[in-house]
């Protein structure tokens, strides 16, 4: 499982993966532009909060899908290789999630 390589902290990943993250992440450039938009022409706070929680919710699914893949890819490769620091590298990120 060569997807993941600690020494140079990439991630190889999929063509249809890669597709799939920057289609999500292009939507989420849209919605932004969208809120920009809204202040531009003095939209209603109300309506402008519902869109940053909509953007916010966007970007923490995006980074639960590649936490998941981390978790499933890089985590399990390295504690193949014996690296357990890795584990501590994950409690992190959760740490940054709450």
């Amino acid at each position: 499982m060569e997807n993941c390589c600690a020494q140079k902290r990439t991630k190889v990943r999929s063509g249809e993966e890669k597709k799939k993250i920057v289609s999500r992440l292009n939507r989420i450039a849209g919605q932004i532009g969208g809120v920009k938009k809204m202040i531009e022409e003095d939209r209603y706070c109300d309506d402008v909060l519902v869109q940053l929680a909509a953007i916010d919710k966007s970007v923490k699914s995006l980074a639960g899908v590649i936490l998941e893949s981390h978790l499933h890819s890089c985590l399990i490769e390295n504690i193949r290789e014996g690296n357990l620091t890795v584990v501590d590298e994950v409690v992190d990120l959760f740490k940054r999630f709450q």
